[in-house]
């Protein structure tokens, strides 16, 4: 299985940078690793929320294909401990799932159509984050969800 991280704008910030990359690469150990991102809408400021989410979503359907399984990175999806989500990538697995992407959306969400091309959302808390350290926790996260299968020493039960 390959998994994709696609995110909407870069991020500006040279420690996230680092810590995106370092935990990336530890995980590419376990599994083919990327993370794409998607540049920022130009002249976001005429748009309005619908019309941005919109051209959002026709670029990030642009870089699936319909056999991907792709999970949304929501506010109102699925919440997981590690151990759990650990359980929920060795489904996918087991599945013989070829392609799992999680998606970052822009500022204000996703668009129907990405709903509706869904396979499933995720919620990483309750509370509101950057979009670019969500970056670094759902790596982070898939790294500890590998090392928890593993049952190596990084995850403390």
């Amino acid at each position: 299985m390959k998994i994709t991280l696609l995110a909407i704008g870069k991020t500006d910030n040279k420690n996230l940078e680092t810590l995106i990359k370092m935990y990336s690469n530890r995980l590419g150990h376990y599994v083919p690793f990327s993370l794409e991102v998607i540049p920022d809408i130009k002249k976001a400021k005429n748009l309005s929320e619908a019309q941005q989410k919109q051209l959002e979503g026709v670029e990030i359907l642009k870089r699936t294909q319909t056999s991907d399984h792709l999970i949304l990175l929501d506010e109102k999806g699925k919440t997981y401990t590690s151990e759990s989500f650990a359980t929920f990538l060795q489904k996918k697995m087991n599945g013989g799932l070829k392609n799992l992407i999680f998606v970052i959306g822009g500022p204000y969400g996703f668009s129907p159509e990405l709903y509706e091309r869904t396979q499933g959302k995720v919620s990483l808390s309750s509370m509101t984050f950057s979009h670019q350290m969500v970056r670094l926790f759902v790596v982070e996260q898939l790294y500890r969800g590998f090392t928890i299968l593993r049952n190596e020493p990084y995850h403390h039960r």
